[in-house]
C-alpha cells in the first residue's frame, strides 16, 4: 500500500505541498499542477500560512501561480486566497470554483459564523460546472460535481495521470489510522453524498490515485480501500456519534468514544493531543443537529 504524504512531485505534472493548517504538519495538502509553464493550484493555504507557502513554491520552482481552483467554499480551503494574490504580484491569478460556490465566496458571513473564522470576500471567480474541461496548456482537467459535504464541492480529474482531486467530498484520511467523516456544517446533504460515492465508484477505471486535502495521495490498494470503506464509514461514524450524544451530550465524552472506536492508533489525534479531534467532532455534532438527526 502507498500513501504519499511527503512534499514534492508525485506524478509527471503534480506536486504535493504541506500547507500546515494550524501550523500542524500533515493537516492540509495543497496541490500544484504544472504543464508547459502553466501552474494551477488546487485549494489554498490559510492566511497565516501564506508566506511560508510562497517560500515552498519558490523552493519547488512553482512560482508564480497562474490559477487557483477551489474545491469548495469552506474556510480551510479558501482563507488564504486574497493574501496569496497580494503577495504574488507577478501574476494575475485567476480564481475558479463551482458555480454553486460563488455566492458563498462573495458573501462569507454564513461560513464565518459557523466556523468562527474570518474569510475575506473573494470576488471575480470564474464559474465551473460538471463536464467542463479545463486546459492546462494541453493537460486536460475534467470537472465533476461532488456534492454532499457541501453543495458546492467539485472534483478535478487529471485523466493523463489518472489522479482525482476530491477536496473534502469523500472522507478525510489524514493517515491510515485517522479517518474523519464529512457531515460538516452548514450545507451537508446525505442524499447528495451517497450520489457522490457512486459517481466516484463509476470512475474507478479512469483513476488509480486520489488526492485529498487532509492529507496526501492514496494510490494502489490504499485508493481501492478508500473507495470500498467510504460509505460504511460514513454511516458507522454518523450512527455512533448520534448514539454517544444520546448517552451523554458532553463533547469530551463523545470525542473520547470516537477516539476509542475509530482512531485509537492515530499519531495525529492522540489521547494526549485530543483538542484537534474535539474541534472536528464539534462540527459533526453541529451539522447533525442542523439536519435533525440529534435534538
Amino acid at each position: 500500500m502507498v500513501h504519499i504524504n511527503t512534499e514534492g512531485k508525485f506524478n509527471d505534472n503534480t506536486y504535493l505541498i504541506d500547507a500546515e493548517l494550524y501550523k500542524l504538519k500533515g493537516s492540509l495538502a495543497v496541490y500544484v499542477i504544472e504543464n508547459e509553464g502553466m501552474r494551477v493550484m488546487i485549494d489554498a493555504p490559510s492566511e497565516l500560512g501564506v508566506r511560508k507557502f510562497i517560500k515552498k513554491l519558490n523552493q519547488y520552482g512553482l512560482y508564480p501561480i497562474h490559477k487557483i481552483i477551489l474545491t469548495h467554499s469552506h474556510f480551510d480551503h479558501v482563507q488564504g486566497v486574497e493574501k496569496l494574490k497580494k503577495l504574488i504580484p507577478d501574476s494575475e491569478i485567476e480564481i475558479l470554483a463551482s458555480e454553486k460556490a460563488i455566492n458563498n465566496l462573495k458573501n462569507p458571513d454564513k461560513m464565518n459564523k459557523i466556523f468562527g473564522y474570518s474569510v475575506p470576500v473573494i470576488e471575480n471567480v470564474t464559474p465551473l460546472k460538471e463536464g467542463d474541461i479545463f486546459n492546462v496548456n494541453g493537460l486536460k482537467l475534467e470537472i465533476f460535481n461532488f456534492f454532499g459535504h457541501t453543495q458546492d464541492c467539485i472534483a478535478i480529474l487529471d485523466s493523463k495521470n489518472k489522479n482525482i482531486f476530491v477536496g473534502d467530498a469523500i472522507i478525510d484520511r489524514f493517515d491510515p489510522n485517522t479517518h474523519i467523516p464529512e457531515f460538516a456544517p452548514p450545507d451537508f446533504n446525505e442524499t447528495e453524498l451517497l450520489k457522490t460515492f457512486e459517481k466516484l465508484r463509476l470512475l474507478k477505471n479512469r483513476v488509480n490515485s486520489i488526492s485529498m486535502p487532509h492529507f496526501g495521495v492514496w494510490t494502489g490498494k490504499d485508493y481501492e480501500e478508500t473507495i470500498s470503506m467510504m460509505e460504511e464509514f460514513h454511516f458507522d461514524s454518523k450512527n455512533s456519534i448520534i448514539q454517544w450524544y444520546n448517552e451523554n451530550s458532553s463533547l469530551e465524552y463523545i470525542t473520547a468514544k470516537y477516539h476509542q472506536k475509530f482512531t485509537p492508533n492515530s499519531t495525529i489525534h492522540t489521547k494526549e493531543n485530543i483538542h484537534g479531534l474535539q474541534l472536528l467532532i464539534e462540527w459533526q455534532i453541529i451539522q447533525l443537529k442542523m439536519s435533525g438527526y440529534i435534538k
